[in-house]
């Protein structure tokens, strides 16, 4: 067994060191050997691209809100959305790298606090209302100076008297807040040490917009108001902590299939209402002909994190 495995040796070094030096290349070989050259060059690609896409990371979705967004995309992150951001910190009195964000939990990245809204059930798609035929205009009579005309009411009336029921925000982090309110994803900020010497009014991380970003912040959404849909229905998670990781193949055309359970740390029940959530929604609007065009595929492999706490 030594002797072979010496003579395997020997025979891929001699291989490998005649490519490196193109002896290979000066010297003819028989029709038999050009077949054994090639097979191995593609064994040996293969292997490097393979290694290659293991090492990549994935990338992560991170809710950007509208005053967090900059022109600019940053060089390097993992972190995509819809709106580019810059690391940022409310106090920049040293760089380590990455922001310092004030919050308590450490499983989710996000940088701000959004309250969770009550959630609504699924809604069925709206129905195509026939077009109505277009009346002919006709011409609007002319009035002579001094005529009088009846105005005619609005057929909605307006229901703004002139008085705003919301007080005015006082501070600008309270306008802030309420405009995240309306817009970000609920969630609590994460809790991460650090700080970067860009100054602004929130802290923010280094995200970069892609053209899946709007795309996936709809589907985002959409999963975690029916997956609170569903825990408020039947007070699913009542003192029950864990976490479930899914992983599925989002097609083209917004169907889910494929689906896996990549990790559970919960009973089946609340793996399954994770399921639910993704699945119940399912399918979601097809993907614009350039996104297709972009992946090169007719499908996406998504990973889906879920933690009760």
């Amino acid at each position: 067994m030594a002797i072979s495995l010496a003579l395997h040796l020997l025979a891929w070094c001699s291989y490998e060191g005649g490519k490196k030096l193109g002896v290979w290349e000066r010297v003819r070989l028989p029709a038999w050997a050009k077949t054994i050259t090639r097979v191995l060059d593609k064994v040996v690609n293969k292997k490097e691209t393979t290694q290659l896409t293991d090492h990549e990371p994935p990338l992560v979705f991170v809710d950007v809100s509208p005053h967090q967004a900059t022109p600019e995309a940053p060089k390097n992150t993992v972190y995509y959305s819809d709106r580019n951001s810059q690391a940022a910190n409310p106090d920049a009195d040293k760089d380590t790298g990455v922001p310092k964000i004030d919050g308590k939990q450490i499983q989710v990245v996000k940088t701000e606090d959004v309250l969770r809204t009550k959630a609504f059930p699924l809604q069925p798609a709206p129905l195509i209302q026939p077009v109505e035929p277009v009346e002919e205009s006709r011409p609007k009579p002319t009035l002579a100076p001094g005529d009088l005309t009846v105005g005619k009411p609005d057929e909605i009336p307006r229901k703004d008297d002139g008085l705003g029921k919301e007080a005015r925000p006082r501070t600008i982090q309270e306008a802030l807040a309420r405009q995240q309110q309306r817009t970000g994803l609920a969630g609590e900020k994460m809790k991460q040490e650090g700080s970067v010497k860009r100054r602004a009014l929130a802290s923010s991380l280094d995200v970069k917009s892609t053209p899946f970003g709007a795309y996936d912040a709809a589907i985002i959404a959409a999963v975690q108001n029916r997956w609170y849909y569903l825990l408020d229905s039947r007070d699913f998670a009542r003192d029950r902590t864990g976490k479930v990781v899914l992983e599925f193949r989002l097609n083209y055309d917004g169907r889910i299939t494929e689906m896996k359970v990549i990790e559970n740390t919960v009973d089946e029940l609340l793996c399954l209402l994770c399921q639910k959530a993704i699945l119940d929604p399912a399918p979601f609007a097809r993907w614009p002909s350039d996104l297709r065009r972009l992946v090169g595929a007719d499908y996406r492999e998504v990973r889906f994190a879920f933690f009760y706490n």
